[in-house]
């Protein structure tokens, strides 16, 4: 590994690279906040995706692709005289230390005391949440920090997360099968009714209710259907291969027989 003094020239071989690259380059002259945006998300799902597969040499190369644009944006707002990269990081620090009393105590004493009563991950988690809602630029209410713009499946697990925090959540954990049971039981009477709209309602609180679940036993839900997604993924193309290679094709068969080698892929296929 790097000491911290070659990890400060790397960094700051990346800004004279940027540098030079904005002031000679047309392709990254001519980018803009919103220009790049579109490829920041798409860096950030293939960083996911590299996350997911544990690939540390993927990691590497995904993690400096998404600090590449972090970059860029400070850069950007160097330009527009409205920040730059040294207020990005100064502007992170304070957060970190303001949100962890528990590590770096305040100076009031009696706050410093009920800090060190952070000592678990989960009442971490709780101080964490109050303290954003007090910070000057900060949350004003519990879930005003949710971003509007997130996949409905991580908005439920950090809605619930949040509510969490500030102590909105079953008192036993096992009491959140009630509520599943509850859902499920609502979405089959209104598929029964044939009532589309209520029907599509009714299955949205199954999800939440499910996500609730997985929360309370520590899993995260968008992972573990990432990874089913996968396992299908990877057993249907081992069918469909096999078909092509038998010299058929999957509309002409049987489902019993699509099923025969579905069970072969199943025993066959390393994606778990």
């Amino acid at each position: 590994m790097h000491t911290r003094q070659e990890k400060l020239e790397a960094f700051g071989r990346l800004l004279d690279v940027m540098d030079t690259l904005r002031e000679k380059c047309p392709w990254d002259r001519k980018q803009t906040n919103q220009s790049l945006r579109p490829n920041t998300i798409e860096e950030t799902y293939e960083l996911c995706e590299a996350l997911l597969k544990e690939d540390n040499s993927e990691i590497c190369k995904e993690l400096g692709d998404v600090l590449l644009h972090i970059v860029f944006y400070a850069l950007i707002g160097q330009e527009k005289d409205a920040f730059d990269i040294a207020d990005v990081c100064n502007r992170l620090c304070d957060k970190l230390i303001f949100r962890h009393p528990h590590v770096y105590p305040p100076a009031d004493n009696q706050s410093a005391e009920e800090a060190r009563k952070a000592d678990t991950a989960d009442k971490v988690i709780s101080q964490w949440e109050q303290l954003k809602t007090r910070e000057k630029d900060g949350n004003r209410t519990v879930l005003s920090g949710v971003p509007r713009s997130l996949p409905a499946l991580i908005k439920a697990y950090r809605i619930q997360e949040k509510a969490q925090g500030v102590g909105f959540d079953w008192e036993e954990r096992s009491q959140v099968w009630d509520k599943v049971k509850e859902e499920i039981r609502e979405f089959e009477q209104e598929v029964e009714d044939m009532d589309k709209e209520k029907a599509t309602r009714e299955f949205g609180d199954v999800l939440f209710s499910l996500i609730n679940a997985a929360r309370l036993y520590k899993i995260n839900p968008e992972n573990a259907l990432e990874h089913t997604n996968q396992k299908f993924i990877s057993r249907f193309t081992y069918l469909e291969e096999k078909t092509i290679r038998q010299g058929r094709k999957l509309t002409d068969m049987t489902l019993a027989e699509m099923d025969e080698i579905w069970e072969e892929a199943k025993r066959v296929c390393t994606t778990s």
